[in-house]
């Protein structure tokens, strides 16, 4: 996921650590490391992850209705089904952007194996997580929270990204990277990925094919134009938090990307900013919540409202998994200059996101 960083010093505030765990807490810049195993059981909030009130979550926001589409239908032809969900699309994206897809395709053994190693990732030590440290500048690797780059409003949350490519050239690209950074004891861990991957660039693809026929320009146009990407991975961990209200897992945002695919589990989180106030989309687990995003918009100037959206949770343990497709392969497609972020309450929740760069 794009998003324009700028560095900072954080300062550690009084006592939110034992004095042992404080120093480990501290980089040589002293920034904070957003260590989860730690902060989720801290009842004092450091101020860095402290939200503005305006900006703050609502308890309980209204429910957004959004169109369940069914793609098996539309891919296997039969007109009816084709011009049906070609019609609720067009009628979505004319709204606020988002709709569903059901009957996908997406095998849900593959999506249970995602969020199982998931879990595993972001439930080991903190110097285990470290192994695969982003370094400045790049787009894969593990990053806790924007400590160090943002000095206010820091999201609740931890990422590791990893990168996919869409070539025959370039195979096993996954599972290739978490032997190199992790070791042989993630090879199950690259391959789940992998398969992941493969799945949701399959999935963008038949995406694209649905917005084309809702565009008038025929099924082919978008997923021509979309083949062959360079994408990235990243899955985002929201844990506990003892203080929800004040804290967000990502700010509220716009995706500077062409398409975000999220697939959300029994808890609720994600929001969308419509009609001047935040509305939820309720938990659907057999259904992957689809958002079109800035780089798609300046591509086609489609007349399609741009809606912040953000996400929050309760609290329990809960997982999304989500797919943004966010530049053709050539490079085309416009700049996508709008602001980026996400919403969290308490609790413990994972998200995968696609993001597909070239």
């Amino acid at each position: 996921m794009a998003m324009e960083i700028c560095t900072k010093t954080l300062l550690m505030p009084p006592r939110l650590f034992p004095i042992d765990e404080e120093k480990e807490a501290k980089t040589e810049h002293n920034s904070i490391v957003f260590d989860a195993s730690i902060l989720k059981y801290q009842s004092t909030i450091p101020s860095q992850f402290i939200w503005p009130d305006e900006e703050k979550p609502c308890a309980k926001p209204p429910e957004l209705l959004v169109e369940a589409i069914d793609l098996g239908g539309f891919l296997s032809g039969d007109p009816l089904a084709v011009s049906n969900a070609a019609r609720l699309v067009n009628e979505a994206c004319r709204k606020h952007g988002f709709f569903l897809v059901v009957n996908h395709g997406v095998d849900a053994r593959l999506l249970g194996e995602a969020h199982k190693n998931m879990d595993y990732f972001f439930n080991l030590s903190l110097s285990e997580k470290q192994r695969a440290q982003r370094k400045v500048g790049d787009h894969c690797g593990y990053a806790s929270s924007f400590t160090g780059r943002f000095s206010t409003k820091l999201p609740w949350k931890e990422t590791l990204s990893f990168r996919y490519c869409d070539d025959d050239q370039v195979s096993g690209i996954v599972e290739k990277y978490f032997l190199n950074v992790m070791g042989e004891d993630f090879e199950q861990f690259g391959r789940v990925y992998q398969q992941y991957c493969e799945a949701m660039s399959r999935l963008s693809l038949g995406i694209m094919e649905l917005l084309g026929m809702s565009l008038g320009v025929g099924s082919e146009y978008f997923r021509e134009f979309f083949r062959g990407n360079d994408s990235i991975m990243r899955l985002n961990y929201y844990p506990p938090c003892q203080k929800p209200n004040l804290t967000l897992g990502t700010g509220p945002h716009c995706d500077p990307t062409s398409l975000t695919i999220l697939h959300q589990d029994q808890v609720s989180g994600l929001e969308v900013f419509v009609d001047e106030k935040w509305h939820s989309i309720a938990p659907n687990s057999e259904a992957f919540v689809v958002n079109i995003g800035d780089t798609f918009m300046s591509s086609i100037k489609w007349d399609i409202q741009e809606l912040p959206a953000q996400s929050s949770g309760k609290q329990a343990k809960s997982k999304e998994v989500s797919g943004i497709l966010s530049m053709p392969k050539d490079g085309e497609g416009g700049e996508a200059t709008k602001w980026a972020g996400g919403r969290k309450e308490s609790e413990d929740i994972s998200r995968l996101h696609m993001v597909i760069t070239a």
